[in-house]
């Protein structure tokens, strides 16, 4: 553990704290990551991150990801990496034991004009993540979910969808998309979610996805349907300031702040949205 220490504070240019507790063994799924906190706070600690620690308040990047079990020495996917918010901070984290792959759209899907916008996303992934940390673009990958290489189904210990669940459901997608990510799991693997949460009454044109809010239990029963089981919720990234009922949807608030009006100041008080914070395990 100690060695695992020294390795990821070697790379984030601090000084290692030794650890009593033991990460969990490769390839694992089945025991919390004991310690990893602590490795977690190292990376996001790191000064690499210093625009982008503005937003760890809001999103709590340590509590999620230790939430959501990710081990150093594991195998991650980030499903649609967008503004690569989180392949910045796992890529400190993964970048020397673990492997971080950014899993994108199929392009083929139907839900997009430009198809090749998500393959150039996807092959500059590597070299970018790598940019910013500092490692070799060799120890990070990408595909689009209808290119990825037979040899990598059944080999991920973890997949991470942040903030996206909403426009899979909104696009049409989200029935193919998440059972292409099932198939990359190995048996027991895990999906994180993190979601806007609509109200637990909204009606159905609120929650369908195209006001960015879901309702919780939708997501829920759509996982099960899907092959998986719920592990866990946490309240991580609950935000009981919103009110998850505004006209213009999610993107009033930040960090879009998509009103460009005289309540501005108010929605960056309320700050960004309520989200659930889903754990779920491949079933058999």
């Amino acid at each position: 553990m100690r060695r695992a220490l020294l390795t990821l504070s070697s790379l984030l240019g601090l000084v290692a704290v030794p650890l009593s507790a033991e990460p969990v063994r490769k390839g694992t799924q089945t025991q919390a990551c004991k310690g990893c906190e602590a490795l977690l706070e190292l990376a996001a600690a790191s000064p690499l991150r210093k625009d982008d620690r503005a937003r760890d308040p809001a999103r709590h990047p340590v509590e999620t990801l230790s939430f959501f079990q990710v081990g150093p020495e594991m195998k991650v996917g980030e499903y649609a990496p967008g503004g690569e918010w989180y392949s910045r901070f796992l890529g400190l984290y993964l970048g020397k034991q673990g492997h971080l792959v950014g899993l994108y759209f199929d392009p083929a899907s139907g839900a997009f004009k430009d198809k090749e916008a998500i393959r150039r996303a996807a092959a500059a992934y590597p070299a970018d993540v790598a940019k910013f940390t500092g490692i070799d673009a060799g120890r990070f990958a990408a595909y689009t979910l209808d290119a990825v290489p037979e040899a990598e189904k059944g080999t991920f210990d973890v997949i991470i969808i942040a903030r996206m669940m909403h426009n899979l459901m909104r696009w049409n997608i989200a029935d193919s998309e998440v059972k292409a990510l099932r198939a990359l799991l190995k048996p027991g693997g895990l999906v994180g979610i993190e979601q806007h949460r609509a109200r637990a009454d909204a009606p159905y044109a609120y929650s369908d996805g195209s006001k960015g809010y879901l309702r919780e239990a939708d997501v829920i029963r759509f996982m099960e349907v899907n092959g998986f089981t719920l592990a866990g919720k946490s309240e991580i990234n609950a935000n009981p300031k919103d009110n998850a009922n505004w006209p213009d949807g999610v993107w009033t608030l930040p960090p879009s702040l998509a009103l460009k009006d005289k309540d501005r100041a108010r929605y960056q008080a309320i700050g960004e949205s309520d989200r659930m914070t889903l754990l779920f395990r491949k079933r058999d």
